[in-house]
């Protein structure tokens, strides 16, 4: 007798003591859920997600108390024609009477004409820790809105750094409100007509409801050890509906096919369990291992994320694998209630589908041609990526739904000089203060008459901290932060004239940081980290599935395949992002770029998510060539028979991907969009394509080394769920 493989073990105990499994289950979903919220989330600052130079003068300015102060402005423009400015003049007047005073405020400037007169602004200086002003800015977002009540024919509006965070923050909580208002009934709608029924509809629902639960609640915990992204929340919702869902979907379609054969309830979840609860176990930990691969990337935004995505597959699959076979037990056929008339017959029937067979032809029959022209048209898909351009994630991509960032836009308008920032940091001996302090002076007046960057006043902004060890020096560039222009700048000051003043105090430790540098810097990290991420990530793929298939060409078939699909994917992302192909459907505003982290974080989500289908599929493929079958014969029956269930789970997550497109923020629609594709992509050009194609053509040498020795029944016969699978 064979040993019981642990998903089977488990399986078995979970459905012969299915309510301790279900209260087990809810215990702990809850206890994450209570603990989480009691604890709160640990936000990222932008000093966490700094790298390279312009992260270490930030850190070490922040730690001497030297980082330019957190400012807002507001800006008073006219509704329509010239400004009056006499009614400016006055609503300035408020807002400063109304501003002065407040804790949060520090210091309120005096009105500051546009050039061009079509704008005053009062800018603000806001107390306390710069890195925590978007929770702090409501009240004086507050005072401002009472202004403009009393200035109706008047734009009285704020914005700063900590008013466009605190609209960020209140963007993405709307968003995710949506899509979770979209995503649940379109997912339940996809699997009443994939289960006919709807209990089993709503069954994998309640279990990606109570994961994204449970890892939100987690994810919170270990925001404690690893400060969370603004899009963390994002990732758990999104990740947590697709494999959820997923998981449940392979887990329950194989359950109710055994027992259409004729297994009893414990049996058909045993054999469920046997085989595509063991392809959900190597589904969970090949995305797991393809995200912990970000944690090489060395940032905070790519650990963040890949921390809320293994915690959310990691629950989903042990919820999978524990509380579901405890459900299938108690329900049984239960589960295939209430019927859905037409689709019941439709999704029950024990017939052999018409549609795949179609579909499989011309690779089952033509593999050589078929594979050349798929691999050509892939290949002409992916060429767009070659000229993919990367930047981090700035002004101009965030939507303009965030009234901060209109009001940013007028501003920038009218004071073009209030662009970019850099600074100049600079720590040293106590006794060598004057001296950093005249350096920065000659650094200033030499800054000054270069075509970069703009005199913002007379004397030049240089601040020291309390023990006198460090002192910043802030400049202007007159160009955004991703411009050539500001880049330049960055440039000029690291290669000369930083060199040529602070640079010759002995002993002075230097770094350039501010926006325009940060952007330098990250775009040098990923260069630099991404081969480590890919060879991470392509090294362990290939390994676990060479384990799991004893096989070394089924392994790097699923690499090169895989390939094939991200490269097509981010070709879709070019065309759509960083040129104009659908701005106005997507409703966004291309800037020519591509958001930096998005490419490394894809390939990493793509390679995990690749596995659900390729282990589902080759696991049914390598049961029929174990049975006996030959290579055709084998790959047409295990594909024809895991197709319709592929489909459906295919389906469900382009459609969560889909709405996660369709939502405000530009790094969301770009993960949405790629997601979608690439899965669309994988679940209909490779699986039905390529991979037949490439498995007919390899025939016995697919299983190379391992020999297929065991010979199993074949598909459409019982398989005993003591002999373990795939």
């Amino acid at each position: 007798m064979s040993r019981r493989s642990v998903t089977v073990r488990v399986a078995r105990w979970s459905a012969g003591h299915p309510w301790r499994a279900i209260g087990l289950w809810i215990v702990l979903v809850v206890a994450c859920a209570v603990f989480g919220g009691a604890g709160g989330t640990n936000k990222a600052t932008d000093l966490d997600q700094a790298a390279g130079e312009a992260g270490t003068a930030g850190r070490v300015a922040h730690a001497h108390g030297v980082t330019p102060p957190a400012m807002e402005n507001v800006v008073i423009t006219s509704r329509s024609g010239p400004l009056p400015r006499a009614e400016a003049t006055r609503a300035a007047a408020e807002v400063t009477a109304a501003l002065r005073g407040i804790p949060q405020v520090a210091k309120v400037d005096a009105a500051v004409a546009g050039k061009d007169g079509t704008a005053l602004t009062v800018p603000v200086t806001m107390a306390g820790d710069p890195l925590t002003a978007k929770d702090r800015v409501k009240p004086l977002l507050d005072r401002t809105a009472e202004v403009q009540k009393a200035h109706p024919g008047l734009r009285v509006e704020q914005t700063g750094a900590g008013s466009i965070g605190k609209g960020m923050t209140e963007l993405i909580a709307a968003d995710l409100v949506r899509a979770d208002g979209i995503g649940f009934p379109v997912t339940l709608l996809i699997l009443a007509v994939a289960f006919g029924a709807l209990i089993a509809a709503g069954v994998p629902i309640l279990l990606a409801i109570t994961a994204i639960a449970g890892a939100t609640g987690l994810t919170a915990l270990v925001s404690h050890l690893v400060p969370m992204y603004d899009t963390a929340s994002s990732m758990t919702m999104l990740m947590g509906m697709a494999v959820g869902v997923d998981y449940s979907l392979f887990y329950l379609r194989r359950e109710r096919e055994e027992r259409l054969r004729g297994a009893d309830r414990r049996d058909a979840v045993e054999i469920a369990a046997a085989t595509s609860g063991h392809a959900v176990v190597v589904s969970g930990v090949a995305v797991i291992v393809a995200m912990a691969g970000l944690f090489l990337a060395g940032n905070v935004i790519f650990t963040s994320l890949a921390v809320a995505a293994i915690i959310v597959v990691a629950v989903a699959m042990l919820g999978s694998v524990t509380v579901l076979p405890a459900v299938l037990g108690k329900l049984g056929p239960r589960v295939d209630r209430p019927r859905v008339p037409v689709l019941w017959r439709l999704t029950a029937t024990r017939e052999n589908p018409r549609l795949w067979p179609v579909l499989l032809r011309p690779a089952l029959r033509h593999p050589a041609i078929t594979l050349v022209l798929a691999v050509a048209a892939l290949g002409a898909l992916a060429l767009p990526a070659l000229d993919m351009r990367l930047q981090p994630t700035t002004t101009d991509q965030l939507p303009r739904a965030i009234p901060a960032l209109r009001t940013y836009d007028r501003l920038v308008a009218a004071f073009p000089d209030r662009s970019t920032e850099h600074q100049v940091v600079v720590r040293t001996a106590p006794d060598q203060a004057r001296t950093v302090h005249a350096a920065l002076t000659d650094l200033a007046a030499r800054a000054a008459g270069d075509r970069l960057f703009v005199a913002r006043g007379p004397r030049p902004d240089i601040r020291t901290s309390p023990d006198g060890r460090v002192q910043t020096l802030t400049l202007a560039t007159p160009y955004g932060m991703n411009s050539g222009q500001a880049r330049d700048a960055v440039a000029r000051l690291r290669d000369d004239l930083v060199p040529a003043t602070v640079g010759r105090v002995p002993g002075a430790g230097h770094w350039v940081g501010g926006d325009a540098a940060a952007s330098v810097d990250f775009g040098h990290r990923m260069s630099d980290r991404m081969p480590l991420v890919v060879g991470f990530v392509l090294a362990l793929t290939f390994l676990m599935m060479a384990v799991m298939f004893r096989s070394v060409v089924v392994a790097l078939t699923a690499i090169l395949v895989n390939l094939l699909s991200v490269g097509a994917s981010f070709g879709a992302l070019v065309l759509v992002f960083q040129h104009t192909w659908l701005e106005g459907a997507l409703g966004f505003r291309s800037t020519g770029a591509i958001v930096a982290w998005i490419p490394l974080f894809l390939f990493a989500v793509l390679f995990g998510l690749s596995m659900d289908y390729h282990v589902f599929l080759v696991s049914r493929i390598r049961e029929a060539a174990r049975a006996g079958m030959p290579t055709r014969r084998a790959v047409g029956t295990g594909i024809t028979g895991s197709a319709g269930t592929v489909t459906s789970a295919a389906v469900i997550m382009i459609s969560v991907f889909a709405i996660f497109g369709a939502l405000r923020l530009t790094d969301m629609k770009e993960m949405g969009v790629g997601l979608a594709v690439a899965v669309l992509i994988d679940a209909v050009v490779i699986r039905i394509v390529v991979l037949p194609a490439a498995m007919v053509l390899l025939g016995r040498a697919n299983w190379w080394p391992g020999p297929l020795s065991r010979r199993l029944p074949a598909p459409g016969s019982r398989i005993s769920p003591r002999t373990p699978v795939g």
